[in-house]
């Protein structure tokens, strides 16, 4: 690749399509401006833990992003196949100065990219150094080291994961559920076996086998139809619930016996309510999209809530910024605060959700009945021809409400609420709306989008 695509560098990582916008040019490259970057930051750094999923294009770009890490003169520390949050969980536990893995996420099969941290796996976003390290790659101002780089190799992160992150739970408090799980062929395969290798659980798994050409589907369980195989075999299994995972493995999706999905915001406030309970008083930080029960749920709790603009990264940064003790975003992110760092920890989410669920006698979907208080939108797309422009109409047109500008503009009236936001990457405007009416809701979305569509 003679010239870098620019348009691969997002909010919160590096993504595009393998090898028309990322190629292992561009990996060698991007080893080399991460490095760099690094040093920057931390003349003294001496590591970056190298990891990547089971992507079809990884391997390759693995080997160059690690020739250009071994050429500035940093050693890699090599942890192989990792979910994000295993990656995330290397660089933080161990003490290492920095971090790249290899993986475009949820995105289709013809993608790839990279998510990058510094020590305490601290996210490198647009605001914390992603433009920096573009144009550190489009200058090629790299740094030049005398010493070649050495690779060592960390062989037990994810047992050693396991055993930090599982160390106190109390395995007594759970029941035994039957539980479906998707891995989508990706990368939560790894994290759920070792997990409930140690956790007992009647365990229906569905696509475990890691498979970069995603055959069954596409590993985004924010999209409706990729959830259905899980919803249909868990009513088909008799099952207590089941578990969609994304492709990085760092976004968790629960539905309940019935099959029905259980939305983000009230697993959000549940995770909320338990962390306050284990640290009263505590900040808890959640992202701009409409959950009026998250906030509920937070301040029922006496928590200090903070609202953020979407993205994990994003989040992270905030809560880190606020030393908030949880955090937990729309599309299916939820951060912890360990000792080590904070980041996405699924197994500390699927451990206390299972205590949460064990907390009672009923089923899952009982146990949601008191938290289905507000009527949802759900995320509603529009093309727009003007982004800033739909804004400023919106904001015309109720003036009269409570408006914040955190991220887009989000209205609030006390009977309907929403939010408005452009996207990073698209001509799109994205509108999240509740109220405390299903009618409501209906009529406000209808008359948000003749506003928005002009």
């Amino acid at each position: 690749m003679e010239k870098i695509s620019e348009g691969v560098f997002k909010a919160y990582d590096i993504r595009g399509i393998y090898p028309s916008e990322i190629d292992e040019d561009f990996a060698y490259k991007l080893g080399r401006g991460f490095s760099t970057f690094v040093l920057e930051k931390n003349p003294a750094a001496k590591s970056v833990v190298l990891s990547s999923d089971m992507r079809l294009s990884s391997p390759a770009l693995r080997v160059e992003v690690e020739r250009g890490i071994l050429d500035s003169g940093l050693n890699v520390i090599d942890i192989g196949l990792a979910s994000t949050p295993t990656f995330y969980f290397a660089v933080a536990y161990y003490g290492y100065d920095s971090g790249i893995q290899v993986s475009a996420s949820h995105n289709p099969k013809d993608y790839n990219g990279f998510k990058m941290v510094l020590g305490g796996g601290f996210p490198v976003s647009k605001n914390s150094g992603i433009m920096r390290i573009k144009e550190i790659m489009l200058n090629e101002t790299f740094v030049n080291k005398v010493e070649q780089g050495t690779i060592f190799k960390e062989e037990s992160v994810l047992e050693d994961l396991a055993n930090e992150q599982l160390a106190n739970f109390d395995m007594s408090r759970i029941r035994k559920f039957k539980i479906v799980i998707d891995a989508s062929n990706a990368m939560g395969a790894l994290d759920m076996e070792e997990f409930f290798n140690r956790v007992p659980g009647d365990i229906v798994k569905m696509n475990f086998t890691l498979d970069g050409s995603f055959p069954v589907h596409e590993a985004d369980p924010l999209k409706e139809e990729n959830l259905e195989a899980l919803q249909k075999a868990v009513v088909e299994n008799g099952a207590d619930f089941g578990i969609s995972i994304d492709g990085d493995a760092d976004r968790y999706f629960f539905v309940d016996e019935k099959g029905d999905l259980l939305r983000q915001e009230i697993l959000r406030g549940i995770m909320a309510q338990i962390e306050l309970k284990r640290s009263p008083g505590e900040v808890v930080c959640y992202d701009i999209r409409p959950g009026r029960i998250t906030r509920d749920m937070i301040e029922e709790m006496k928590g200090d809530p903070i609202v953020t603009p979407v993205g994990h990264s994003l989040i992270k940064e905030i809560m880190i910024e606020n030393d908030a003790v949880f955090g937990g975003e729309s599309s299916g992110h939820y951060f912890y605060r360990e000792h080590y760092g904070t980041f996405e920890m699924p197994f500390l989410l699927v451990s206390r959700f299972l205590q949460f669920l064990s907390s009672e006698d009923k089923t899952f979907s009982q146990m949601m009945v008191p938290y289905k208080k507000y009527f949802h939108s759900g995320e509603i797309n529009r093309k727009v021809a003007d982004s800033k422009a739909v804004l400023e109409k919106l904001k015309e047109k109720y003036k009269d409400a409570s408006l914040s500008e955190i991220d887009g503009i989000t209205i609030e009236y006390p009977d309907f609420w929403f939010n408005v936001r452009t996207s990073n990457t698209e001509p799109l405007v994205r509108l999240n709306l509740e109220s405390k009416s299903r009618e409501l809701t209906d009529e406000k979305v209808r008359e948000v989008l003749e506003v928005i569509e002009g």
